[in-house]
This record gives structure tokens, C-alpha cells and sequence, in this order.
């Protein structure tokens, strides 16, 4: 992988988009289970598992696209 500063700034910026779209499923996940009547428990973990969720695919897919760079 090359190294210039470019490339970090890039690499930075993109995981700080992952970070606040996997943040915004989970929050809509959460909300949307506590509206559909789950316990704040319940809504909590359908939230996570969301984050969870969405982490793993956003990370694999900006993985496979910077192994192709």
C-alpha cells in the first residue's frame, strides 16, 4: 500500500464516514424497533446488532477497495 500523505488523508476521511453511517443505521435501528413498541432493551440490542452489522460490511468493502488501489 503506498503511504503518502494523500492516501492517509484519504484513508482517515473514509473511516470517519463509515464511522458516522454505521452510527446513523444504528440510531435509525434503535428508533425504529422502540416505535414499533420493543423495550428499551430490546430496542437497544436491534440498534447494535445494526452498528455491528453495517461496521462489518462498510469495513470489508473499504478493505477490498483499498487492497485494490
Amino acid at each position: 500500500m503506498n503511504t503518502s500523505p494523500s492516501h492517509l488523508m484519504l484513508l482517515i476521511l473514509l473511516l470517519a464516514v463509515v464511522a458516522i453511517f454505521c452510527t446513523l443505521v444504528g440510531a435509525a435501528a434503535g428508533k425504529l424497533a422502540r416505535i414499533e413498541g420493543a423495550t428499551y432493551a430490546g430496542a437497544l440490542l436491534r440498534g447494535a446488532l445494526a452498528f455491528a452489522g453495517s461496521a462489518t460490511l462498510s469495513l470489508a468493502l473499504l478493505t477490498f477497495l483499498l487492497a485494490a488501489l
